[in-house]
């Protein structure tokens, strides 16, 4: 590569990404705080001219209920966990236009210059629980893409798996379902099989954001891996990790390590991709804005220095394709 870049990929989701952890307890003004901030968010995006990738959960795309039904595949995710489905919870709760509906902000994400609207499946679909299986998982994407094309005109083309789910016996149907790229884990041990979540997986990567374990968490773009050669498969890098309001210490680590994190990557000309969930903001909105425009700043930094540039995944996937 000619010049390092910084990716940066959001899981949105609102309630769709948490309703099988948060049950019938749902904090609304949680999901209200998430949808007032991603205009500052976008605004920073623009002030910083960063692209991003907003991995969209295809339930959002949907205006009210009845359209919400009318999208559903036919064939459902029969997890042996019942409660892991989205379309099980909704049996037992009620919809909320502010929690599961988010036509207007994916309008406004669209709008604002370098954002690409990706997929996060249709239904937060777990590629690695027991019970579900290829074909619902291919009408899954299908249903996402549907209603994207129906209601925006748009053919997705970034996928990012729930839960770091990332099931390789599914890259062919994301590649034959229109994708060209998808977020896989970094290539760590404490990374993969994210559904088997030990207490020693979860206590090294927590320490993992704060402390280096002798290894570059970004990496040269030209070895990403294409499947099929053609579907790119994107690594993470880092999380940001939601503010700790208990913790102000551990909050300014964990931004310094993402920061020394970018610099090296600038410096070896590598590939640095942030990921975050747009709610997790909603913990200190205020703080968490300030977080992210020190972390953009520092990449502007990194652009004049080093000549860093930054790219959605759609944007890194094209430039691999030259």
């Amino acid at each position: 590569m000619n010049h390092p870049i910084f990716t940066i990929s959001l899981d949105f989701e609102l309630l769709w990404g948490v309703f099988d952890k948060v049950g019938n307890v749902i904090d609304r003004e949680y999901f209200l705080k998430t949808r007032r901030l991603i205009p500052e968010m976008l605004a920073l995006f623009q002030k910083y001219q960063i692209e991003a990738t907003w991995a969209t959960v295809g339930m959002l795309f949907a205006e009210n209920e009845e359209e919400w039904n009318s999208y559903q595949p036919s064939l459902k995710p029969s997890y042996t966990d019942y409660n892991l489905s989205a379309y099980h919870w909704v049996r037992a709760n009620k919809l909320d236009s502010m929690c599961h509906f988010a036509p207007e902000i994916i309008r406004d994400i669209m709008n604002c210059p370098g954002q690409e609207i990706g997929s996060h499946t249709f239904a937060h679909y777990y590629t690695l629980s027991k019970g579900q299986t290829p074909l619902q998982f291919r009408a899954d994407l299908q249903a996402a893409q549907k209603i994207a094309k129906d209601k925006f005109d748009l053919s997705l083309k970034s996928l990012v798996f729930p839960r770091n789910h990332v099931n390789p016996l599914y890259m062919d149907i994301c590649l034959e379902e229109g994708f060209e790229q998808v977020r896989v884990n970094p290539p760590k041990w404490y990374w993969q099989e994210t559904q088997h979540e030990g207490s020693l997986k979860k206590a090294v990567r927590t320490l993992d954001c704060y402390f280096g374990f002798g290894e570059r968490s970004s990496y040269d773009g030209q070895k990403v891996v294409f499947w099929q050669e053609k579907l790119k498969l994107i690594p993470a890098s880092r999380i940001l990790k939601p503010i700790n309001q208990k913790s102000p210490l551990t909050n300014t680590r964990r931004i310094q390590r993402i920061k020394e994190e970018m610099s090296l990557a600038a410096k070896y000309q590598e590939v640095y991709h942030l990921w975050w969930h747009p709610h997790n903001f909603a913990v200190d909105p205020i703080q968490a804005l300030r977080e992210l425009e020190s972390i953009l700043a520092h990449y502007q930094f990194l652009n004049g220095k080093y000549g860093m540039k930054s790219m959605s995944m759609q944007s890194f996937g094209d430039f691999l394709n030259k």
